[in-house]
């Protein structure tokens, strides 16, 4: 059996998604704002839950329809086959929200949309109340223009929850975002990563396991690991091949440094839980110091802001830093995300290119400075397309 599947995504990171489902041997991909859509079965349910790094979240599709009244929601909801995906003992809460659409109480659509399925469930199996026992099964009602869809979450936590940031300082950047800045930055695993703002280590942590193949999501559960819908053989069988796809074979020059001798404490434990601290090297180190004996490579940060009161002179003179000492290193490129609006000037160059994106709520850009290109032939990770292969088996 097939399902539509949404992976959803922060805006501005749609088609890294997207690229990221077409990896993994999916068809029907289509991008949408802040989702991507495709259709796979039930062991896709398994790899998209832990292999996309970009993501969200996995969401399965039950329904999709328009409406404008609340008999309309309730009717169409109590159509759909929902017997089809929760057990008798199904345990449903129901979330909800409304954009520019004729029912924008939240509240009430959440509660009808519940009452729809139970009368639905009732009818097929014969009861009148249901306990809620079983396994979850969040349901969302998500209304965008008069168009009304409902998904299943899959996940559970969202993805960025890999389960290896035990340890954390300041305001870290979530996993699924450190994970598309690097895609964004077309690294691959034999060119030098130095990130001189680490932090807690998200940004060289998710490099490594890009490096490395190593699944995202390898380390932690999903709420659909206990659904009936999915049999146990299948997450074992996905499982099974995050092991046999990861490569620890690979050399990486991997580099995150920081001031504070705090964050970098908490890096080098996250990267021994995270499974990459032989592939990683973390060091106290002011950003004025910063330099290197190869000659190319990738610089991606994410500092500080300025956004808190009284922090923004401070993060103003480290951009004036960062442009002075990123420059000493002409042939490699550099990547940084921040919300400042006067980067580019106190950085002392405009970028190649940026790019919107969001930090959690906060709008963000991201500078992209290319460095010349490098004059050898970059060894390519073949981890995705090795799975790519398996699924189509």
């Amino acid at each position: 059996m097939d399902f539509d599947l949404i992976a959803t995504a922060t805006f501005g990171l749609e088609s890294v998604v997207a690229d990221e489902v077409k990896k993994l041997g999916y068809e029907g991909v289509k991008i949408e704002n802040g989702k991507v859509t495709y259709r796979a079965d039930a062991l896709g349910i398994c790899r998209s839950n832990l292999w996309l790094r970009t993501a969200d979240r996995v969401r399965l599709k039950v329904g999709e329809f328009h409406v404008e009244t609340f008999d309309n929601l309730f009717e169409q909801t109590k159509a759909l086959p929902w017997e089809q995906y929760l057990p008798e003992d199904a345990n449903f809460p129901v979330d909800g929200k409304s954009i520019k659409s004729k029912l924008f109480s939240v509240s009430d659509c959440q509660a009808l949309v519940k009452k729809a399925i139970v009368e639905r469930l009732k009818q097929k199996y014969q009861v009148n109340w249901f306990e809620e026992t079983g396994p979850r099964y969040t349901i969302e009602v998500a209304l965008l223009n008069d168009i009304a869809t409902l998904t299943i979450d899959t996940s559970g936590p969202g993805l960025h929850k890999r389960g290896y940031r035990l340890h954390a300082v300041g305001a870290p950047i979530k996993e699924t975002l450190a994970a598309a800045l690097i895609y964004l930055s077309k690294w691959y695993p034999d060119t030098p990563l130095v990130d001189p703002c680490c932090g807690s280590g998200t940004i060289p942590i998710e490099a490594a396991m890009i490096g490395l193949n190593i699944a995202p999501g390898f380390k932690r559960e999903f709420v659909s690991e206990q659904w009936p819908l999915i049999p146990e053989q299948l997450w074992y069988h996905a499982r099974q091949e995050t092991h046999d796809l990861v490569q620890f074979d690979r050399k990486l020059e991997i580099v995150g440094s920081d001031h504070d001798p705090r964050a970098v404490h908490a890096a080098k434990h996250n990267a021994i839980v995270a499974g990459v601290g032989d592939y990683t090297h973390f060091q106290v180190q002011s950003l004025t110091t910063l330099s290197s004996e190869r000659e190319y490579g990738k610089i991606i940060c994410n500092p500080p802001y300025g956004e808190r009161l009284g922090e923004r002179e401070q993060v103003e003179n480290l951009y004036q830093e960062m442009g002075t000492v990123f420059s000493k290193m002409d042939t490699w490129s550099y990547y940084v995300i921040t919300s400042h609006p006067g980067f580019e000037r106190l950085f002392g160059t405009r970028a190649s290119k940026k790019r919107k994106l969001y930090n959690g709520d906060v709008k963000v850009d991201y500078f992209q400075y290319f460095g010349p290109r490098p004059p050898r032939t970059f060894f390519r990770p073949d981890g995705d397309e090795d799975l790519k292969r398996r699924r189509t088996k």
